[in-house]
């Protein structure tokens, strides 16, 4: 998607919208002849990489999101857990408390507290998992921007360097 700024440069959206673009203008680049080579305007790569460099803040922006989404459900879980085991803890003290029933209470405690810790380690384990898949998501769509700029990088490269490619 692209949009037009007041200073009659046409800009795309995201990080994909300018490699796209970036794409776009080599591939309709005037092709030199008997030659793979191209000629491209340089102010408009140029003008391309700056608008890379600007919205890679925006997609680093994205990735503090997703953490503060997991450590905000990971918060979650722990505060369950915690208040699963302090309702156990509770229960357990409220059973020994009945003399008729001390042995079954001690017992039922120990089960409500393995329940809990295991509830809590369950929760835990899903909340890293989440943690995990969403980091591993943002790695995997960082690696290919940084592949594709790189790509992109290395051709420009070849081209600066007097003598080759021409």
């Amino acid at each position: 998607m692209t949009e037009h700024v007041d200073d009659g440069v046409e800009r795309t959206e995201g990080v994909g919208g300018v490699l796209d673009a970036l794409e776009d203008a080599v591939t309709q680049a005037r092709a030199m002849p008997m030659s793979s080579s191209v000629l491209v305007n340089r102010a408009e790569i140029l003008e391309l990489v700056d608008q890379v460099r600007a919205a890679l803040p925006s997609q680093l922006h994205q990735a503090d999101e997703v953490l503060a989404d997991a450590d905000a459900a990971r918060a979650a879980a722990q505060a369950e857990a915690e208040a699963v085991l302090a309702r156990a803890r509770s229960r357990a003290a409220a059973l020994v408390e009945q003399e008729s029933v001390v042995t079954a209470a001690q017992s039922r405690a120990a089960e409500i507290l393995a329940e809990a810790q295991e509830t809590a380690e369950a929760l835990r384990r899903d909340a890293d998992d989440y943690c995990d898949r969403r980091l591993a998501d943002f790695e995997i769509d960082l690696g290919k921007v940084l592949s594709q700029v790189q790509a992109g990088r290395a051709k420009l490269a070849g081209r600066l360097v007097p003598g080759e490619g021409v």
